[in-house]
Protein backbone atom coordinates (compact mmCIF):
# COMPACT_ATOMS: atom_id res chain seq x y z
CA UNK A 1 0.00 0.00 0.00
CA UNK A 2 1.26 3.47 -0.86
CA UNK A 3 0.98 6.14 1.83
CA UNK A 4 1.82 9.85 1.72
CA UNK A 5 2.66 11.63 4.96
CA UNK A 6 2.38 15.41 4.65
CA UNK A 7 4.43 17.18 7.34
CA UNK A 8 4.12 20.93 7.93
CA UNK A 9 5.12 23.41 10.59
CA UNK A 10 2.47 24.32 13.14
CA UNK A 11 0.93 27.79 12.84
CA UNK A 12 3.06 30.38 14.59
CA UNK A 13 6.32 28.48 14.11
CA UNK A 14 8.90 30.51 12.18
CA UNK A 15 9.42 29.08 8.68
CA UNK A 16 12.75 30.37 7.29
CA UNK A 17 12.51 28.14 4.20
CA UNK A 18 9.04 29.48 3.44
CA UNK A 19 10.28 33.06 3.86
CA UNK A 20 13.21 32.38 1.50
CA UNK A 21 10.84 30.96 -1.13
CA UNK A 22 8.53 33.95 -0.71
CA UNK A 23 11.43 36.37 -1.14
CA UNK A 24 12.68 34.49 -4.23
CA UNK A 25 9.22 34.56 -5.83
CA UNK A 26 9.02 38.31 -5.28
CA UNK A 27 12.51 38.67 -6.79
CA UNK A 28 11.34 36.81 -9.87
CA UNK A 29 8.48 39.27 -10.27
CA UNK A 30 5.62 37.12 -9.00
CA UNK A 31 3.06 39.20 -7.17
CA UNK A 32 0.04 38.27 -5.11
CA UNK A 33 1.78 35.65 -2.98
CA UNK A 34 0.92 36.63 0.58
CA UNK A 35 2.73 33.88 2.48
CA UNK A 36 4.63 30.65 1.91
CA UNK A 37 4.84 27.72 4.30
CA UNK A 38 7.23 24.95 3.27
CA UNK A 39 6.67 21.36 4.30
CA UNK A 40 7.70 17.93 3.17
CA UNK A 41 6.13 14.87 1.66
CA UNK A 42 7.21 11.41 2.77
CA UNK A 43 6.17 8.50 0.56
CA UNK A 44 5.87 5.10 2.20
CA UNK A 45 5.29 1.72 0.62
CA UNK A 46 3.96 -0.45 3.44
CA UNK A 47 2.36 -3.86 3.77
CA UNK A 48 -1.35 -3.87 2.99
CA UNK A 49 -2.16 -4.94 6.55
CA UNK A 50 -0.34 -1.97 8.15
CA UNK A 51 -2.86 -0.40 10.47
CA UNK A 52 -3.72 3.24 11.06
CA UNK A 53 -2.28 3.00 14.58
CA UNK A 54 1.07 1.85 13.21
CA UNK A 55 1.15 4.67 10.64
CA UNK A 56 0.30 7.16 13.35
CA UNK A 57 3.05 5.79 15.60
CA UNK A 58 5.60 6.09 12.76
CA UNK A 59 4.71 9.75 12.39
CA UNK A 60 4.75 10.53 16.11
CA UNK A 61 8.01 8.68 16.82
CA UNK A 62 10.10 9.59 13.77
CA UNK A 63 8.57 11.30 10.77
CA UNK A 64 7.28 14.47 12.44
CA UNK A 65 8.60 16.59 15.29
CA UNK A 66 5.45 16.78 17.37
CA UNK A 67 6.62 19.92 19.18
CA UNK A 68 6.68 22.10 16.04
CA UNK A 69 5.06 20.06 13.26
CA UNK A 70 1.68 18.66 12.23
CA UNK A 71 1.20 15.71 9.91
CA UNK A 72 -1.53 14.27 7.73
CA UNK A 73 -1.62 10.66 6.51
CA UNK A 74 -3.04 9.96 3.07
CA UNK A 75 -3.57 6.40 1.84
CA UNK A 76 -3.35 6.32 -1.93
CA UNK A 77 -5.84 4.37 -4.02
CA UNK A 78 -4.56 1.17 -5.56
CA UNK A 79 -3.15 1.65 -9.03
CA UNK A 80 -5.08 -0.21 -11.71
CA UNK A 81 -2.85 -1.98 -14.23
CA UNK A 82 -4.01 -1.67 -17.83
CA UNK A 83 -4.05 -5.03 -19.59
Amino acid sequence: MKVHVHVSLKPGVLDPQGRAIHHALEGLGFTGVNDVRAGRLIELDVADDTGDDDLDAMCRKLLANMVIENYRIEKLPEAVDAA
